[in-house]
């Protein structure tokens, strides 16, 4: 291989044009794809809402036709069109309706397009998602804005300011709409709402890797950390469902939305003497606090969403890991007696078991990383 030796005086400016044509790029290939997905979450929920208009019993027609379609969607097209994403593209429809973006020049489209005038191409979806500057991820923050006025302000301040999807989120938050109007000095508020925080700023990466674009675009979104996490993950599978066939493999870095907030469970199992769902999750590091919290709230999400009738409640399993220690907790505060509990613990591994699992495990992964080519 030829080694450059002389390179240009001007190299730097070469490498810094380049480097801000491909972020340039980067951002426009972001901001396009949100405007054709926003684009076309606006027309799914526009056609439900007209196609209800045309149903006799509308409140059932409109149930009915939101299940069923989101049984094909999901079918053909994997993650994403759940009845709850179609009720919330509905509602996106109805919070900005007709009037609101097509009495725009890009109208026109309607003319020549499908008998029902909703645009079906790639430039006309382009041309409707132009009238939505902001990505659909900060149209479903600011749907959780109920007071109309609330919600204009803030998509009005999102776009003079520039606020980012998590600026925007601080703000409703903070309840900065209403504080704004007991405030004597709004100028001043308003200017200094303008101020960005250290992570308030979201790279293309981030904004291609957003969950509602990874799904959309069909595209494996990648969780692990690391390869040591991505490879423990897959030795914990093999060693739970090694100890017999108590645990049944569910799934694995199972997502989860809460509110408007991803969440990511490592594994999930159902356990069939005990007849629960166990989540085991993985953390590199020390056990915190944090982390039994962060468990507690997968348990009520997964009791209320993922629970069977006749199953008992589930139960978490937090794996913490760092080199040359591991810990194990199981989590069982949310079980309805002590009897239930002492049984859990009877059943499942003992812990001392897991963590000498999980440390063999780790340094195992370790000796072969640093072997040639990683053969053992």
């Amino acid at each position: 291989m030829t080694k450059l030796t002389n390179m240009p005086e001007n190299y730097d400016i070469i490498r810094t044009g380049i480097v801000e044509l491909l972020n340039a790029a980067r951002s426009a290939a972001a901001r396009n794809v949100n405007s054709i997905m926003t684009a076309a979450y606006w027309e799914i929920g526009r056609r439900i809402v007209h196609s209800e208009q045309q149903g006799e019993a509308r409140a059932e027609y409109g149930q009915q036709l939101v299940e069923q379609l989101a049984k094909d969607l999901s079918r053909q097209f994997g993650r994403g069109f759940g009845s709850a994403n179609l009720w919330k593209m509905r509602a996106f429809y109805l919070a900005w309706p007709d009037e609101r973006i097509l009495s725009t020049p890009s109208r026109e489209f309607d003319k020549s397009n499908n008998i029902s005038g909703l645009p079906s191409d790639s430039s006309s979806l382009l041309a409707v998602g132009n009238q939505f500057p902001l990505p659909w991820s900060a149209y479903v923050r600011l749907l959780s804005v109920k007071n109309p006025n609330a919600r204009a302000f803030y998509e009005t301040e999102a776009l003079r300011s520039g606020w980012s999807v998590r600026q925007l989120d601080r703000q409703i938050s903070s309840q900065f709409y209403e504080r704004i109007a007991l405030s004597k000095n709004k100028a001043a508020m308003l200017e200094k709402s303008e101020a960005a925080e250290p992570g308030d700023a979201i790279t293309p990466e981030e904004a291609i890797k957003d969950p509602f674009v990874l799904e959309f675009l069909e595209l494996k979104d990648e969780y692990s950390e690391s390869e040591i996490e991505e490879a423990l993950i897959q030795h914990l599978t093999d060693f739970l469902l090694e100890l017999g066939d108590d645990f049944a493999f569910i799934g694995r870095q199972r997502r989860l939305r809460i509110d408007d907030n991803w969440f990511r469970v490592d594994l999930v199992f159902f356990h069939r003497r005990l007849r629960c769902i166990v989540i085991a999750d993985l953390k590199v590091g020390r056990f915190s606090y944090a982390d039994a919290g962060q468990m507690h709230m997968y348990l009520n999400y997964a009791r209320e969403n993922w629970m069977k009738p006749g199953e008992n409640p589930p139960v978490g399993l937090i794996l913490c890991t760092e080199k040359g220690a591991a810990e194990v907790h199981y989590t069982l505060d949310n079980l309805p007696n002590k009897v239930l509990a002492a049984e859990y613990q009877t059943v499942l591994p003992e812990e001392m078991v897991l963590a000498k699992e999980l440390e063999r495990s780790r340094d195992e992964l370790e000796r072969r990383k640093k072997l040639p080519n990683g053969n053992s």
